[in-house]
């Protein structure tokens, strides 16, 4: 193998195993910029001697065994056996060996916990939104700084920022590596959930940019979740979200035309839309509600996007069912947004005049600068005949957008109330 494709190899096998190989060493250092410095030793060692003596059968056991001999090197070295003493219970001196051999041991617990730990440390919420996103793309999805600061439309200096920051916080908080147990862990995979989720929702509808959709990090997201899937395979709300995700995604190639515009979901060509990922998020869905989870937020999601892929023409949606479900999801997760997703659901249900009398309620305090209200009043007021209040509403959606391909959209639904 030449020189160049040997290292193109090594990358990829590195990126497959470099969430696992830092979770262990994670939960080995207490420490998960350590943890990350130690993983890309191990990868630039093995740049060096697999170029010489080719790719072991077992690669993920090398970079695990050669990070492990680099961390306890340094653990050997350093004031850091005194501090870990009271974590880890036995004396790590360079005389003690029983204690070195403790470590390594440590190493060798289930890899499935250890990933788990880390993905509860990146999502933790002890630390800001966009830093749980930033960590989790870096940490557990493998993206560089800079795929990440394209992703979001940042500089890759603010995204290094923001990851250091994360990284200097979880150690000053002294958190534990472990899985969190019990009510701890239903309250921090909440955390978890949205991150993923967030990760997925920008992915799939841009809030900036020229691009309306983002697969790469749909993709991503939906990495994540079948990761925590199974890790996690007794939580409902894991396959609730894993099946939204996989549903939504088998959209995204009748989402846009071919130059980019956007395509109502109602308009959109459905033998474009991905079975095989229709056929998963359905089976995700039906295990989040064998689980007892159907009345969860996410689960309650997946099942309105089910309404939409059982669907196999726009007219056969069951609109009375996806009207009944926001009614239910109003309840369990009460926000404007939801609200907004209701009143469009009831003005297909029962009219654009249904949907006008809830659009009416919602504050627009309530979501400020949210391009998607007036643009959903805009389509309530011109399927009602009401073309000059509908213009009106599309030109305000179309300044308070950010998206360039999503701007150009609701300029044309407003020069059709001209028509």
């Amino acid at each position: 193998m030449a020189g160049s494709e040997t290292h193109q190899a090594i990358e990829a096998i590195f990126r497959i195993e470099r969430a696992r190989l830092i979770a262990g060493l994670a939960r080995m250092v207490r420490d998960v910029g350590l943890a990350e410095e130690l993983a890309q030793d191990a990868f630039v060692t093995a740049l060096s001697e697999w170029s010489r003596t080719g790719v072991p059968a077992n690669p993920g056991a090398w970079l695990t065994a050669t990070a492990k001999r680099r961390a306890i090197d340094l653990l050997r070295r350093s004031r850091m056996l005194a501090r870990k003493h009271a974590e880890i219970g036995r004396d790590l001196s360079e005389e003690d060996e029983a204690g070195i051999a403790a470590i390594e041991a440590a190493m060798d617990d289930d890899v499935g916990d250890e990933l788990l730990g880390l993905i509860f440390i990146a999502c933790h919420p002890v630390l800001s939104r966009e830093a749980r996103v930033a960590l989790t793309l870096r940490l557990i999805g493998g993206l560089t700084t800079d795929e990440i600061a394209r992703a979001y439309l940042t500089s890759e200096a603010t995204v290094a920022q923001r990851i250091v920051r994360a990284k200097k916080t979880l150690g000053k908080a002294g958190l534990s590596f472990e899985v969190p147990r019990g009510e701890e862990r239903r309250d921090r995979l909440v955390s978890v959930l949205e991150v993923i989720y967030l990760i997925f929702n920008e992915g799939y509808s841009a809030t900036a940019g020229e691009d309306l959709i983002r697969p790469a990090l749909c993709a991503e997201a939906r990495r994540l979740g079948r990761i925590l899937a199974g890790l996690a395979p007794d939580e409902p709300e894991v396959f609730g979200l894993l099946a939204i995700m996989e549903i939504q995604a088998s959209r995204l190639a009748a989402r846009v035309g071919p130059q980019g515009d956007a395509i109502p979901l109602t308009e959109q060509n459905r033998a474009l839309w991905d079975r095989f990922l229709i056929r998963r998020g359905l089976a995700a869905l039906e295990r989040a509600e064998s689980l007892g989870g159907a009345a969860g937020p996410y689960a309650l999601q997946a099942a309105l996007a089910a309404c939409h892929a059982r669907a196999l023409r726009a007219e056969e949606t069951d609109w009375p069912r996806l009207a009944s479900l926001y009614d239910i999801l109003r309840s369990v997760t009460p926000s404007p947004v939801v609200d907004l997703n209701r009143a469009v659901a009831h003005s297909m249900a029962f009219g654009p005049e249904a949907g006008l009398v809830l659009v009416d309620e919602i504050d627009p305090a309530a979501l400020p600068h949210y391009a998607p209200l007036p643009a959903a009043k805009g389509d309530f007021l011109f399927r009602a005949g009401r073309l000059s209040e509908a213009r009106n509403h599309f030109e305000l959606a179309a300044e308070l957008s950010r998206n360039a391909r999503e701007k150009a959209f609701l300029l044309g639904r407003a020069a059709a109330c001209s028509v």
